[in-house]
């Protein structure tokens, strides 16, 4: 019981941050194409900067449940993906520094020169993120002891490389309703359009992904076996038709929220798939890292549990108030005076 219970932890956890983190990584991509001048894009650094690092904060969160809870899934992922995810953390560093220090001085080149760092520091996190929880889905090469027998390259198979296309899909979409929820007039006009031209691109992607799913993963085996689970892939489509029923209301922080209900329910679609393997091997089933076989002892989980009930919700509150703080629109007006 106390391994599914961390299991859903677990994955809940990785969901708030695609949710949360996820727009800023579109941000960051977008800041190098939708403004027309500096002025546009230090709003769209305004709104990214008072959040970003509240919101990593949830990816630091899931890692750290991945070691407490399971920790030998945790070594296996690490080393199988290992590679990887140190691309991904040297896209995050980047992201950080660029976000920090593009304002510092003023000049077009130090800025344009950080503007490539943040929009390489965002769009590598999301397709690594997603080429990395695609190859979990369809499983990784290892072997008994828990060596990954692939490589890299291994990793960029048709399966990984959708799951990389429909995350970085996910977070624009996410990112250019965030923008039009946050801002007026030409900026967030162009966001609108961007988004209702991303959303039929992501349409296609989402439908070719689930395809895709049932010819590589096992993830729809849990839902044939428990029909009741089908209304979360369900659910991921409503939330995406009504991305589109949003915009053409008018109604972008309606769209926004459904959008977030898409990654949400997407992330959920293939942890819940996965259940109750968490690091499935590709050679052979029974050398899979399970809840089961690769879980922290009882009196750890209950420990750990106890802390995460108390600090998760801390954190929920404060990201909460920060959020509301910052919940006015963005305007050129605004950023006369602002360091970015």
């Amino acid at each position: 019981m106390l391994e599914t219970t961390w299991f859903v932890l677990w994955g809940v956890l990785w969901a708030v941050y695609f949710m949360l983190d996820g727009f800023d990584l579109g941000l960051g991509v977008l800041q190098r194409f939708l403004p027309k001048d500096e002025t546009e894009r230090r709003i769209i650094y305004s709104i990214m900067g008072p959040v970003w690092d509240g919101n990593e904060v949830w990816l630091i969160t899931a890692g750290g449940v991945t070691f407490a809870a399971f920790p030998k899934t945790y070594a296996v992922m690490f080393s199988s993906l290992y590679s990887a995810l140190l691309l991904l953390l040297f896209a995050l560093i980047i992201r950080a520094v660029a976000l920090e220090l593009r304002g510092q001085v003023d000049s077009p080149g130090w800025r344009k020169l950080w503007d490539i760092g943040a929009l390489i520091g965002s769009f590598l996190p999301a397709l690594l993120l997603g080429v990395a929880f695609a190859n979990i889905f369809q499983g990784i090469p290892i072997n008994e002891q828990g060596v990954n027998q692939g490589s890299l390259l291994t990793l960029l198979n048709p399966y990984g490389l959708a799951g990389g296309v429909l995350f970085v899909l996910l977070f624009l979409l996410h990112g250019a309703l965030w923008l039009a929820v946050r801002t007026t007039s030409d900026l967030q006009a162009r966001a609108v359009r961007l988004a209702g031209q991303l959303w039929s691109v992501l349409l296609v992607v989402a439908v070719l992904f689930l395809a895709l799913s049932r010819a590589f993963t096992n993830l729809w085996t849990n839902y044939i076996n428990h029909p009741v689970l089908l209304l979360i892939p369900f659910g991921a489509v409503c939330c995406l038709l009504w991305i589109r029923i949003s915009l053409l209301r008018r109604t972008w922080l309606a769209a926004w929220v459904s959008s977030a209900g898409v990654i949400v329910l997407c992330t959920l679609f293939g942890v819940v798939g996965l259940y109750p393997n968490l690091l499935p091997s590709s050679l052979n089933p029974d050398w899979s890292m399970t809840i089961y076989n690769s879980s922290s002892s009882q009196l750890t989980l209950k420990i750990m549990l106890g802390v995460a009930l108390v600090f998760v919700p801390i954190v929920i509150i404060y990201q909460f108030m920060v959020y509301r703080f910052f919940s006015h629109k963005v305007t050129r007006e605004n950023v006369a005076e602002e360091a970015y």
